[in-house]
């Protein structure tokens, strides 16, 4: 089948599903890929704290940070339900280096933001520039993803918040939500968080010490529901950060192969059904990105 019509084919079964997709899978050693709307910005949710942590990551290579300095944390807010420090009730003191791992292995927005007030969003813009990676914006901090209209109307309303993400979209991808306009809010593209991935992997311009860490936390990802099952197994190892705000849904990675091959897939999704839990679209984007990888891997 010829790639135009698989990629139709593709673009139609997520939209039965009820998603939008933006999916990048390239070979990250011989450069072919396959893609669809790689080029569209979106917002980032919790796929921003990779470059976050490759930032702070490199100072510690270089020596600009100490991995052992310790940090204070604030308390979060229980009810919440977030992950790791934003259950805290009391501050707690954390070592720079075990930020990032919280921050990437179970996705700690508390982490996250800290690590912000160490290095803030310029210097994270200025280190992807200096690595020549575009199509990544970070601008504010992950408190603010906790501040949306699901946490305001609370658990019975939240088919509510979902058809507010849904119908405020803009043809220009404006939105009333700040946490979804890419006009304020973290963005990246399908095509430019794999250029991240492979100049993680590759090393290209960062410090074999700072790629290996931060490879090892990707790896260390507690989140498992998305793409993992459609691409993990005795023979592939999956490393990869998943992001997930009102209605995206993201998972992007690297699949390692036992045969040395080696693949960046990125997914961005954006569902059109007004519900939180939604085991059928996160098959089918599984299903898409499984397709895809198997068409450039055979």
């Amino acid at each position: 089948m010829p790639d135009q019509r698989l990629l139709n084919n593709i673009r139609a079964g997520l939209a039965g599903a009820g998603l939008r997709a933006s999916i990048v899978v390239r070979d990250i050693d011989s450069g072919r890929e396959i893609a669809i709307d790689a080029d569209v910005p979106t917002p980032a949710a919790s796929l921003a704290k990779v470059p976050i942590a490759l930032s702070v990551l490199l100072r510690i290579a270089d020596g600009r940070l100490d991995g052992a300095f310790p940090v204070t944390v604030p308390p979060g807010d229980p009810a919440e339900g977030t992950p790791g420090t934003g259950r805290f009730r009391h501050p707690s003191t954390v070592a720079v280096d075990d930020l990032v791992s919280l921050a990437i292995t179970i996705s700690d927005n508390g982490a996250a933001d800290a690590l912000l007030g160490i290095v803030p969003a310029a210097a994270v813009m200025a280190d992807l520039d200096r690595l020549g990676i575009r199509g990544i914006a970070v601008r504010h901090p992950f408190a603010d993803l906790s501040d949306t209209p699901l946490e305001r109307l609370g658990p019975d309303d939240a088919h509510l918040a979902h058809t507010l993400a849904i119908r405020g979209s803009t043809p220009a991808n404006g939105h009333p939500v700040r946490q979804l306009d890419v006009a304020r809010t973290n963005t990246v593209t399908a095509s430019g968080f794999a250029d991240l991935l492979e100049a993680i992997w590759r090393e290209r311009g960062i410090p074999s010490a700072a790629a290996e860490r931060l490879r090892e936390h990707l790896h260390g990802n507690t989140a498992r529901h998305r793409l993992a099952p459609d691409l993990a197994s005795d023979d592939a190892r999956w490393a990869s950060k998943t992001g997930t705000l009102l209605n995206l849904r993201h998972e992007a990675g690297v699949l390692e192969h036992a045969d040395g091959s080696r693949f960046a897939i990125v997914a961005l999704s954006a569902s059109t059904v007004p519900a939180t839990t939604q085991p059928a679209a996160e098959a089918a984007l599984g299903a898409a990105v499984r397709e895809l990888h198997a068409r450039l891997w055979g």
